[in-house]
């Protein structure tokens, strides 16, 4: 027996606001069940309506009635040509997005209410008393869809001209590039589906009669009905009770019978259509309870509104942790509002899809666009809104430029944002990255437009901060030592490997200070980053560091009675270059930065480079990969390599040992040591010379010599 107790939140709209209701609901395996569960959201949906008044629930008697009748001369038109194209397109699609019809139906219903308050406003005479509303009827006997609006209607010219030809929407020379592509694969007869101006003929995915009520809002106007099967022509009559505004009845195909259910329709229009700005009534009850916050001004949206909002549009239970709320004219129009959440769930494992919608005036166009932003901005939640998209599929190469343009813009803006965020919160901001410092780094890597704006966004810990505490780039810049020219990083899995790095003890003694970088991505993002406000990004290791005038070597560890000359330093160089072999070692330099380690190996490959080359090589598809020699330098101060000097003469096997050994433990040191037990042997050997049983037998080695002072 187990128990999962979980937190049911059911969220209506008042007076504008949301408030949440929180049932505490245990469930147990093989007790409490679904029913229950069930019981108490219906109990609690049904007293939050009542108490919402025209919130989530509010119903209204159905308006749709059928009181038309057709009277006089029914009239036969055939469709234009382009239209029969189109229209035999659409009838045939192949494609499953067929709920757009819906959306189509939907975005005309608001258009033409549009146009009627519009007409209102300027004080046109209209024959009109109807509630600005859009009513949808399904039946599932009948197998009936009808949508209804109270909106501007239509003239029998304007009936003609709307329903019987493209009129004006230039789509006839986008239907002519359809057929030129239709013979090659890839046919470009999916782009139509699922975009704006199809409208009224998206119906035909879905129908096999369409009947068309209207009856325009100018005063006098007759009523008219429209009807066809989609196979070339249609009938147009006048007809007697027809309500101002537009009506249309589907008959929907055996196929598509899904569409004559409630329940389908309803997440159908809330799916697309959630934020029309006019009520939408299914079967006499309100669809659309939820506020389109981003055309709000900013000062009216509450922070309790926007925790809300948020969790209706990420599908979400937790807290945004910031919130973007943006109006721009210029240049585009938009309106958007973007949060970042408590945390992400990539840190599980799993990927993130795309968390932004895409909006034209209210209306979804992309849900969870790929499009709108960068893949590394993918952890972003909310809504973008422009009625700079065209609305026109004849337009769909001017849509692709604009979505491009929109993404341009908001990427800049979001990366703005953060960087204020930033600076207004830095210890939250801090701990954001600590979160979400992998999708950063990504965007670097990914987008290289943007890369070095993505790059004041970056933090590190360095030698010059406690340990977690971050900084910026930009931090560095601002405070480097005068003539300084670089910025200097050392790449290590944690802090106390960078603090006792061989490499780090030059800047620790001079006070240059080095950012800890402890992430293996880490290392690409400085190679595609390359610089920062002027400042070169240089690795501890790198040679380049030997020509630095700010990095002056100290006083030995050692004590000088056995210090190399100059000379003797560049010949101990050359023998161990000659000895080491141009396999293992490019050059052999002698060092001016090194204190208390006697070498160090610089400009190596990564450790994670080392492991994706040996990945690479594992591959049977690829050849050899060798590593490239490395760079070694020597430090003639310390003891161990004055006595290599001394004993690469009088005992070569011994020298030869000893020098693999030193640059073994060089290797080793930059953690770039692919193999240990390579070195096992020799370093058994070196053993057994420094207790001096080397070729001795057991017996031998136990008779070690007294050593004066000590007891026998």
């Amino acid at each position: 027996m187990f128990r999962i107790q979980r937190v049911i939140r059911s969220a209506v709209r008042v007076n504008g606001g949301f408030r949440v209701y929180a049932s505490p609901t245990v469930y147990k395996a093989g007790g409490i069940g679904i029913q229950h569960l069930s019981r108490t959201l219906t109990t609690e949906a049904a007293s939050n309506t009542d108490s919402a008044g025209e919130g989530q629930n509010a119903t209204k008697e159905n308006v749709i009635q059928e009181t038309e009748t057709v009277k006089g001369h029914v009239q036969t038109h055939e469709f234009k040509t382009e239209t029969k194209k189109l229209l035999n397109i659409v009838a045939n699609s192949l494609y499953s997005e067929k709920e757009i019809f819906v959306r189509e139906l939907v975005s005309n219903a608001a258009d033409a209410l549009e146009k009627l308050r519009h007409l209102q406003s300027g004080g046109t005479a209209l024959s009109t008393d109807h509630p600005l509303e859009i009513h949808i009827s399904v039946d599932q006997a009948k197998n009936q869809f009808i949508i209804q609006d109270f909106g501007v209607g239509m003239t029998e010219e304007e009936v003609n001209e709307n329903l019987g030809t493209i009129a004006r929407s230039g789509s006839k020379s986008f239907l002519e590039k359809l057929e030129k592509e239709e013979a090659g694969a890839g046919s470009s007869k999916d782009k139509i589906i699922g975009q704006f101006g199809v409208g009224f003929y998206s119906t035909f995915m879905v129908g096999n009669k369409i009947k068309v009520y209207t009856k325009s809002a100018t005063p006098g106007s007759k009523g008219y009905c429209w009807t066809t099967d989609g196979h070339g022509s249609y009938t147009l009559a006048e007809a007697d009770g027809v309500s101002v505004g537009t009506k249309i009845v589907i008959e929907l195909k055996d196929e598509c019978k899904s569409y004559a259910n409630k329940i389908e329709v309803d997440s159908i229009i809330k799916k697309y259509s959630n934020f029309v700005g006019f009520p939408i009534y299914l079967n006499g009850q309100k669809v659309n309870t939820v506020d389109a916050l981003w055309t709000k001004d900013k000062s009216a949206v509450t922070p309790e509104q926007h925790k809300e909002f948020y969790r209706f549009v990420a599908n979400a239970f937790d807290d945004p942790q910031f919130t973007l709320h943006y109006k721009t004219d210029a240049p585009l129009n938009i309106s958007a509002i973007l949060y970042i959440p408590e945390r992400h769930m990539e840190i599980l494992g799993q990927h993130i899809e795309p968390g932004v919608n895409l909006y034209s005036r209210k209306v979804l166009i992309q849900p969870k666009s790929r499009g709108l932003f960068p893949e590394w901005l993918r952890f972003l939640k909310g809504v973008v809104d422009s009625e700079d998209i065209p609305l026109n599929v004849s337009r769909e190469l001017m849509q692709d430029n604009i979505l491009s343009k929109l993404k341009h813009v908001m990427t800049r803006r979001v990366i703005k944002w953060l960087e204020d965020e930033s600076k207004k919160n830095t210890a939250q901001f801090n701990e954001f990255f600590l979160d979400y410092g992998q999708f950063i780094k990504e965007g670097v890597c990914t987008d290289s437009m943007n890369k070095k704006e993505i790059a004041k966004l970056l933090r590190y810990e360095s030698s010059a901060t406690k340990s977690g505490e971050l900084i910026g780039l930009k931090d560095y810049a601002d405070r480097v030592k005068e003539g300084q020219k670089r910025i200097y990083y050392i790449l290590a899995p944690k802090r106390k490997f960078a603090e006792e790095s061989p490499y780090n003890e030059v800047f620790r003694q001079n006070g240059v200070e080095v950012l800890y970088l402890y992430d293996t991505v880490d290392e690409f993002v400085v190679n595609h980053l390359r610089e920062f406000q002027g400042l070169q990004l240089v690795s501890v290791d790198s040679a380049e560091t030997a020509n630095d005038p700010l990095l002056k070597k100290g006083e030995p560890a050692t004590d000088t009675a056995g210090k190399l000359t100059d000379q003797q330093a560049k010949d101990l160089a050359a023998w161990m270059e000659l000895t080491l072999g141009r396999d293992l070692v490019s050059k052999v330099d002698v060092s001016r930065r090194l204190v208390s380690y006697p070498a160090i190996v610089t400009d190596h490959e990564s450790p994670a480079m080392r492991k994706m080359m040996a990945m690479m090589q594992g591959s049977a598809k690829q050849g050899e990969m060798p590593l490239q020699p490395n760079r070694l330098e020597i430090n003639p101060d310390h003891k161990v390599m004055q006595g290599l000097y001394h004993t690469k003469d009088t005992n070569p096997t011994l020298a030869r040992m000893a020098a693999e050994q030193v640059y073994d433990n060089a290797l080793c040191a930059a953690g770039v040591l692919d193999d240990p037990r390579s070195m096992i042997s020799r370093l058994n050997s070196l053993l057994e010379i420094s207790l001096g049983i080397q070729g001795k037998t057991v017996e031998e080695s136990k008779k070690v010599p007294v050593v004066e002072g000590e007891k026998a």
